[in-house]
């Protein structure tokens, strides 16, 4: 008897495997989710027996204190002190279950109830569910202090109302941010290195750049050559931005950026638009980001009708939580002061 042979197809295959992806992370997703549901229901038993006529002030103590002995000892250290605190504190932040995300877990909303500022935590909160953020990329992004360098740029309504989906990004600085921290690169401040190692270091954590790139990016090419009446060009790093529907390039600069690093950066824009562009897609943006720069020079050397080119400082590290707020609050003053 002939045997007959019989293939998959191999996008019935792929199929299959991406709904038996989606089901598991739903399942992940709704039993963490349900953990959420739990802390948020001891936080609100713990609040309404601490109002239960108790005046004295130590009994909210007491209480917890009392509650994590009886409940470690057979459920675990996820309800010690601590952790009932922050589910007490979690019910008052977020009153109403409703609202709560169901693709936020509650490592996540750890680090969000230590926000105090409602329109940041919100800010956050946003960003979070909309991006898929892990808990680990969420506290970089509030560690890095994105919320603030983003205002820099833009006033407060817009970046929420970008982070909600109710306003589109319409222009580079409604997600670019200056500086730009990289210090997931792991390269060292006091060490001389050259722009391919900067870029080497880029391509190897390419998620982590473009967590700190914003929404909407897309990797496109590196050492992109272009050629021009005989002479031959290499652009760094090139990306697509989905959301502002254009190009970006990026040129590294391991020095202090100078009028040539602009004028470079400008002559590849001008090819992009003229060369690659698509009618329907916006003008190309170009980011200069430098090791240094002097925002005076970049000024003068730009039209003052510029929209499409941006100097960038970056940073190798993340400075404390302290200095980065006190450099953020001196800008913002620099920038109101120059509104004036």
């Amino acid at each position: 008897m002939k045997q007959i042979e019989i293939t998959i197809r191999p996008q019935f295959i792929g199929q299959i495997k991406e709904i038996i992806t989606q089901a598991r992370e739903n399942a992940i997703r709704a039993v963490d989710h349900q953990r959420v549901l739990m802390y948020w229901n001891i936080g609100k038993s713990i609040l309404e027996e601490e109002q239960q006529g108790k005046e004295r002030a130590e009994y909210g103590a007491y209480l917890i204190n009392s509650l994590s002995l009886e409940l470690v000892p057979e459920f675990g250290t996820s309800f010690s002190v601590r952790q009932l605190q922050l589910s007490r504190q979690f019910y008052r932040i977020f009153p109403i279950a409703n609202a709560l995300r169901s693709q936020l877990n509650w490592t996540q909303y750890r680090y969000l109830i230590r926000i105090e500022d409602e329109s940041k935590r919100e800010y956050y909160i946003a960003e979070a569910a909309k991006n898929n953020w892990t808990a680990r990329q969420l506290e970089r992004q509030i560690n890095s202090q994105l919320y603030e360098r983003l205002l820099l740029s833009n006033d407060k309504e817009r970046v929420l109302s970008v982070a909600r989906g109710e306003l589109q990004p319409e222009k580079a600085t409604d997600i670019i941010k200056d500086p730009m921290y990289l210090e997931f690169l792991g390269l060292k401040r006091e060490s001389a290195y050259y722009e391919k190692d900067l870029e080497q270091a880029i391509i190897t954590q390419l998620q982590e750049f473009l967590l700190e790139l914003g929404n909407g990016f897309t990797f496109v090419a590196r050492q992109q050559r272009i050629h021009i009446e005989g002479d031959d060009f290499f652009i760094d790093l090139v990306f697509y931005n989905r959301l502002l529907r254009c190009f970006v390039i990026i040129e590294l600069k391991t020095h202090k950026l100078t009028h040539q690093d602009l004028g470079q950066l400008q002559m590849y824009v001008n090819y992009y638009d003229r060369f690659e562009k698509l009618p329907e897609e916006n003008p190309t943006i170009g980011i200069l980001l430098a090791a240094d720069k002097n925002d005076a020079v970049v000024k003068i050397s730009l039209p003052e009708d510029n929209k499409t080119i941006l100097a960038s400082q970056y940073e190798l590290y993340l400075p404390s939580e302290e200095v980065l707020r006190e450099q953020l609050v001196r800008e913002m003053k620099a920038i109101e002061g120059r509104g004036r």
